[in-house]
């Protein structure tokens, strides 16, 4: 049988151990072992079949096969491979949602993310994997069974524990090791834990033995080489004889390996020190990644002074029960999904449970408030980074304060502060999801509802919802008036005031924008809010003619950002300076401040801020004469508006450089060839498009290092520099009471 070949991966281990990202294939950090003949199998199964699924006992191996797989394939696959890690999904309403996130999709509309699914792999060469899905096994079955039946061209590569039993899934159950691949993967992780280990005469039997007793599964080879650090093979050996003996009596209707791989696991723990086992237990709590500040907050207690879990952590990676993991937001840590459960399981039997998931609900709504603080600072970029590898964790602490009817504000409070994220970094479905969701719950208007009421009101207006927005928008502004919150008065203000710029209500737009700014004064407010409101002003006096007056707004805005290292607002104003000097003749000026907007845009996955640019980078390229580009980009910018919502708004006065662009391409290359580069814009995704755009085409080069970032140098701490949270009284934000 033929072998797969492609580019070599560095995957770390053996189940789940990767580093996710957003789109596309995750990074595999260490060497993968073995596999050969399943891998050639599976590969040949996605030849004939559309469905394939990977299943087998957790620890045997399935993620790193079916990530390994889709690497090797990847440029099979015209439009790409995403991956979807399912395992630390809490709520089964999210399910589409993360699929979206895996294959890189961002929508701003109100529309369900199955149908924005739908859309995208209509008609795309995709493979999709998905990893981890046992606890929402129906719903994913549902959703692979549309999405097959209404893209014919996708394929998908399931791994999990049970088939999902859709018609046409073909499985690949997974076997363990066989011995000479066990032996190698024992080697090589033994070899990282104690340099110098090689597979001598003296001790191959040895430590084939070791395998043979551990029946081949990788997750229970790699607790053992773990060990190495301490042990020689030989007292593994006869260590794994007593813990065999001792770690039996399952349920005799579980499946064998079953029973083996809880025996090896149970091996593992009873190898642990009692503190290394409260840790592991208390670690338990997290869903997905988590860090040390957070592990000595939440874990450090009775038994585990934080000051001592540091060293624990330490000793439980070397055990491999703790995975390391290098990200944006810098180095993470992790239990495999197996490793999770089984803590979770002794967690429970301590009576602890439900303290250490209130002191994570605590940590995650502290992380929240700081976050926001920061998100006003040079470290605004960190922030996103942050926050996009604790989604999980915040999901969890918000259903975790959805369970008490005392605790409701808090999940409003957390869903409502959040909003940077769900505005800035392009999550406005998910961040919908979570406001209505949060909203639904009674609750009086204290700070923390009106809070989640002004927020949902923000996310309806970029999503084109007027109707959304003004309920949620007049009841946040009832609900201050008679509680006397002057700051959510000020918010609701506002963003009545940018719901009526984006209908072209021009005039009440100004004189909204200006109480609003008059009431963030007045509280003492001074925000990306804040300074959003002044550049929206900007805009609304470029609407009305005053080009002087909204460049000195934008201006002062710029300002302000750069002594506070405020990236993702200036790029707003630096459009509407871009559209100012467009507008008076200086188109020089003008492209430079455009590519400063669209490259930060894209590196906040603001797909509004980088559309909106992109239509008016069109426009100044159609101006400067090249009428065939211009029009490549706004084909482009018309195939990501609706990702965003309505094109434009459905504003005569935002669709202005739009209707302008097309009058000057169309007379210049006519309908057909002007219709032509519409079509070939249209065909490129967000991100070429925005490549093409910043490298400047055919025409106009650009200093890719300056460009392409958006961000000065030194703009930006180095990724980890974040504050320790606190949970604490806030006043006048809409804070918790803890």
């Amino acid at each position: 049988m033929r072998r797969l070949q492609g580019r070599p991966p560095e995957p770390d281990d053996q189940d789940s151990g990767h580093a996710p990202r957003r789109g596309g294939l995750p990074a595999e950090l260490s060497s993968f072992v073995g596999r050969h003949d399943d891998l050639t199998a599976v590969g040949a199964l996605l030849e004939e079949s559309r469905l394939v699924t990977v299943v087998g006992v957790g620890g045997i191996g399935k993620t790193r096969c079916a990530v390994r797989i889709a690497s090797l394939l990847e440029k099979r696959y015209c439009h790409g491979v995403g991956v979807a890690d399912l395992a630390g999904l809490g709520d089964s309403d999210l399910l589409e949602h993360a699929v979206a996130d895996a294959l890189g999709l961002t929508d701003h509309t109100r529309r369900p993310p199955r149908t924005i699914l739908l859309e995208h792999l209509a008609d795309r060469e995709v493979l999709l994997v998905l990893d981890g899905y046992e606890q929402h096994v129906d719903a994913c079955a549902g959703l692979v069974r549309e999405l097959l039946r209404r893209a014919p061209r996708l394929r998908v590569l399931a791994a999990g524990r049970l088939p999902l039993r859709v018609d046409g899934e073909v499985l690949h159950p997974l076997a363990p090791m066989g011995g000479e691949d066990a032996l190698e993967l024992f080697a090589a992780r033994a070899g990282a834990v104690r340099p110098g280990f090689a597979l001598t005469d003296a001790v191959r039997e040895t430590v084939r033995e070791l395998c043979r007793r551990l029946d081949g599964i990788p997750l229970a080879l790699e607790l053992a080489a773990g060990r190495m650090r301490a042990l020689a093979p030989e007292q593994i050996l006869q260590r794994l004889d007593d813990r065999f003996r001792l770690l039996t009596g399952g349920s005799r209707s579980a499946p064998a390996r079953h029973q083996t791989l809880r025996t090896a696991i149970g091996w593992s723990h009873e190898l642990c020190a009692p503190v290394e086992r409260l840790l592991w237990a208390r670690l338990s709590v997290f869903a997905g990644q988590f860090d040390l500040e957070a592990a000595e907050y939440i874990c450090g207690g009775p038994g585990l002074p934080a000051d001592t879990v540091l060293d624990v952590l330490d000793a439980l990676i070397a055990q491999s029960v703790v995975l390391r993991e290098d990200s944006p937001a810098g180095t993470r840590y992790r239990l495999l999904d197996t490793i999770r459960e089984y803590g979770a399981q002794w967690l429970s039997a301590t009576g602890d449970a439900e303290r250490l998931r209130r002191r994570h609900r605590d940590w995650f709504l502290g992380l929240a408030t700081w976050c926001e603080l920061d998100w006003f600072s040079p470290r605004q970029e960190v922030v996103a980074a942050r926050v996009e590898c604790e989604l999980p964790n915040l999901r969890r602490a918000m259903e975790c304060s959805m369970e008490s009817s005392d605790e409701i504000h808090l999940a409003q409070y957390l869903a409502g502060t959040l909003w940077y994220f769900w505005v800035g970094c392009g999550r406005l479905a998910e961040g919908r999801y979570w406001l209505e969701h949060v909203l639904d719950e009674d609750a009086t208007h204290d700070p923390s509802r009106l809070k989640a009421q002004w927020v949902l009101g923000y996310v309806a207006v970029l999503q084109g919802d007027t109707i959304g927005a003004i309920a949620a928008l007049q009841d946040c502004r009832e609900g201050a008036e008679q509680s006397g919150d002057d700051a959510a008065a000020a918010y609701a203000v506002h963003r009545t005031g940018c719901l009526a710029l984006v209908t072209d209500d021009v005039v009440r737009a100004e004189e909204l924008l200006r109480d609003a700014l008059a009431r963030y004064r007045e509280v003492g407010e001074l925000n990306s809010n804040v300074l959003m409101a002044q550049v929206e002003l900007g805009m609304a006096r470029v609407f009305q003619g005053d080009l002087e007056d909204a460049a000195a707004h934008c201006r002062e805005v710029e300002e302000v950002c750069d002594d506070h290292g405020e990236r993702w607002v200036r790029a707003y104003a630096l459009y509407v300076l871009a559209f100012v000097a467009l507008r008076e003749g200086r188109p020089g000026p003008s492209r430079r401040m455009v590519l400063e907007a669209l490259a930060t845009g894209h590196r906040f996955h603001d797909p509004l801020g980088s559309v909106l640019s992109l239509e008016l980078l069109a426009l100044l390229t159609a101006v400067e004469g090249d009428a065939a580009e211009a029009a490549v980009l706004q084909g482009a910018a018309s195939a990501i508006w609706p990702s965003v919502g309505v094109p434009v708004f459905g504003s005569a006065h935002y669709g202005t450089p739009r209707a302008e662009c097309a009058g000057l391409a169309r007379a210049e290359l006519g309908d057909d060839a002007y219709g032509a580069a519409l079509r070939a814009g249209a065909l490129l995704d967000y991100d070429t498009a925005v490549r093409r755009a910043l490298t400047g085409g055919r025409r106009h080069p650009v200093d890719a290092s300056s460009s392409a970032e958006g961000l000065p140098p030194g703009g930006v701490p180095a990724a980890g520099e974040t504050r320790r949270p606190a949970a604490s009284r806030m006043t006048g934000r809409g804070g918790p009471e803890l």
